[in-house]
């Protein structure tokens, strides 16, 4: 559950928050002849933060209740099958294998984008929303995480991995062009065209795991570490293959897009910088 306070006292009727936010929860009123921000559409809130990292006054404030550990119940669905143990040990074999050779810091991640009218593995939902790459940064610490699309801060992401609708504010760019990451609209149009997204309401949830403890089959594999040890992993794809490499980032989307899409249609390695 999300809870928006406004500081009317703070407010500069700016109109930032109504520019920022994706998906256009907030309108500007007139309270007492002054120009305010009111959260008019608060269910359609994500906890993304635009509009509190953008409010020059800090008038806005995002509050997530945090209920208890909590796990999907399926119902009548049918029932989830776990991996067989010979499986789950190839994988732990994998993941000590690339941390012992790259002398990685963090635990590869096996990352799994559940299609619609999959089961879900029984696996804890987050307390609050989070982002996709800061699940990714939880997963490589150890935990494992499943979230659905409601459990995902980050509108942008979502609509990239197939859980949700784009809202429209992002499918044109529009955002991108107010924040300042692009020079025109053309570029900013260029920048949601040619990224990598799956279908629409395409995929149910999101499974992060540490490699080594995967309970389904990864889509795809992360590992996050320091340049040289991603140089150590080209190598050892050449080695194999003798294929250069050829990369696709922006570092705009970059976990969502750059290290989890590109590799999972292309079945190539890809690398990013970040976002």
């Amino acid at each position: 559950m999300v809870s928006i306070e406004i500081d009317e006292a703070r407010c500069n009727g700016c109109n930032f928050c109504v520019e920022f936010c994706p998906t256009s929860v907030f309108d500007l009123v007139s309270v007492d002849g002054k120009k305010v921000a009111k959260a008019n559409r608060p269910e359609e809130c994500w906890a993304c933060m635009a509009c509190a990292g953008q409010c020059p006054e800090w008038a806005i404030t995002i509050i997530q209740e945090k209920p208890p550990k909590r796990y999907i119940d399926d119902g009548n669905a049918k029932p989830f099958v776990p991996l067989d143990v010979e499986e789950i040990q190839t994988y732990a074999g994998y993941s000590e294998v690339l941390e012992r050779v790259l002398k990685l810091r963090s635990k590869p991640v096996a990352v799994t984008l559940i299609p619609k009218g999959e089961p879900l593995p029984h696996i804890p939902v987050p307390r609050v929303r989070l982002r996709y790459c800061q699940s990714l940064i939880i997963a490589r610490r150890g935990k494992s995480i499943l979230m659905p699309p409601d459990s995902h801060s980050c509108a942008d992401g979502t609509s990239i991995l197939g859980l949700t609708k784009i809202p429209a504010k992002l499918a044109t760019g529009d955002v991108y062009l107010k924040l300042g990451k692009v020079a025109n609209r053309e570029a900013a149009e260029t920048l949601v065209r040619e990224r990598p997204a799956l279908p629409e309401e395409s995929i149910r949830a999101t499974l992060v795991t540490p490699l080594e403890n995967a309970v389904m089959k990864p889509d795809i594999v992360v590992i996050m570490a320091p340049p040289e040890s991603m140089m150590w992993l080209c190598i050892a794809s050449t080695f194999y293959t003798g294929k250069r490499m050829t990369f696709k980032m922006s570092s705009y989307n970059a976990q969502c897009a750059e290290i989890t899409l590109y590799p999972r249609v292309s079945g190539e390695i890809n690398m990013s910088l970040g976002c």
